[in-house]
């Protein structure tokens, strides 16, 4: 197999006029040089120089040899600028937390489409899916809940909220500045199968003697917000939901908070736009709401 120095080599002496200019021309000196094109001769079972103390001159073996490794050259040179451009065009993979208002990374998508470097990859999963993404390196970042346990990833704080109830606007409860578990017996409810605060949801109901009946039970906040704003139920959502058609109550006693922020395994891709977006919309509470 001939090895790309050695076309290298062979092309410098032909482009140069002679070994030293051509040695100089690499960065080595002209015995390795000579040693390179003597291994390229042998390979090649061939003189591929008729040498002379003013100048060398192609045989007629390197003057076939020429073309082939001019294009030989070009290949190559078209492999690593392809490499290159791929590398720095490569996307960015995110996992987004599903209870993460899809309001707020729409929004964010949007404000930073324009100064994309590469094409971005979004995936909706809960909070265990994105970390094990995370470690096995199908993702480049996690927006999700902080723990103080994951240490070993690049952390990114965002937002601090709580959890607030969600009512329709009609609903008796609506114009108070906070509700009592107790005045929801016999509201019905819409259950988030999907939050994080599932059991400490339950829990809390249970023991203030509230078992309602579910109306809905989904994965999906925007419909879980529609069917609010439509009076089929109440339900615990996080602060940062927002919706025109419907009213978010202080519920007593309930204290339980979120952090959210985003993971990476390279903190490079602190600075990339859309993560920079993120957290400009999410931290600002600059989206639209549902």
């Amino acid at each position: 197999m001939i090895e790309r120095y050695l076309v290298r080599y062979f092309l410098a002496v032909v482009d140069q006029g002679n070994f030293s200019r051509a040695a100089a021309h690499c960065n080595v000196s002209q015995p390795t040089l000579s040693v390179g094109i003597a291994k390229l001769e042998r390979a090649l079972e061939r003189p591929l120089f008729e040498r002379s103390n003013q100048r060398v001159q192609l045989t007629e073996a390197g003057s076939l040899f020429l073309a082939h490794a001019r294009r030989i050259e070009r290949e190559f040179n078209a492999v690593l600028s392809a490499i290159a451009d791929t590398e720095h065009k490569q996307g960015l993979r995110v996992g987004v937390l599903t209870s993460v208002p899809g309001a707020a990374v729409s929004t964010a998508c949007h404000a930073a489409r324009d100064a994309l470097p590469g094409p971005v990859e979004v995936v909706f999963a809960g909070e265990r899916e994105l970390l094990g993404m995370l470690e096995r390196d199908r993702l480049d970042v996690a927006l999700t809940i902080m723990r103080p346990t994951n240490h070993h990833f690049t952390q990114r704080m965002i937002l601090d909220e709580g959890y607030m109830l969600v009512l329709p606007l009609d609903h008796p409860l609506a114009d108070r500045t906070a509700i009592d578990a107790a005045d929801l017996r016999d509201a019905p409810m819409i259950v988030r199968r999907h939050c994080e605060m599932l059991s400490q949801t339950s829990r809390f109901f249970v023991a203030r003697g509230v078992r309602p009946h579910f109306s809905l039970r989904t994965t999906n906040d925007e419909r879980a917000l529609q069917m609010v704003a439509a009076g089929m139920g109440v339900t615990v959502m996080p602060e940062s939901y927002r919706c025109a058609q419907v009213r978010h109550v202080p519920l007593q006693g309930f204290d339980h908070r979120r952090t959210l922020g985003f993971y990476m395994a390279d903190p490079q891709h602190r600075t990339h736009p859309l993560v920079q977006a993120v957290e400009d919309v999410l931290g600002n509470g600059a989206f639209t709401p549902a």
